[in-house]
């Protein structure tokens, strides 16, 4: 059997680095940071690791909302495309600044892409 992205991308700590270093590029981004002024840091990012585990075929720990209900209030907000291109384009950075090879960025990035319409309720 072949190994998930998760244990390709290195598991619990790999995404856990990953979480916490999108966190810091997201909160300094002036165009998507104001979405979570109201937003408890840390259990958004325990959330985001469990979800990111889940996605990349770790283990599902994953407990929270669906992606569509779980962003509505931001959709509300004004929440667009722009907006997800600015955290796809963090997401890349991310894993770029951790040394993640290219082809599993790649892989990563169609997962989270693969969201786009549940997270801005299309």
């Amino acid at each position: 059997m072949s190994e998930t992205l998760y244990e390709r991308i290195g598991g619990e700590a790999a995404v856990n680095a990953a979480v916490e270093v999108f966190y810091r590029k997201v909160l300094e981004d002036y165009r998507i940071n104001r979405f979570f002024d109201k937003t408890d840091m840390d259990q958004q990012i325990a959330k985001q690791k469990a979800f990111f585990t889940m996605a990349f075929g770790g283990p599902n720990e994953y407990s929270g909302k669906n992606l569509r209900d779980a962003h509505a209030r931001l959709v509300k907000m004004g929440m667009d495309d722009s907006h997800f291109d600015a955290v796809m384009e963090h997401l890349g950075d991310t894993l770029v600044e951790l040394n993640v090879p290219e082809d599993l960025i790649g892989e990563a990035a169609a997962i989270a892409e693969s969201t786009r319409d549940d997270v801005l309720g299309r």
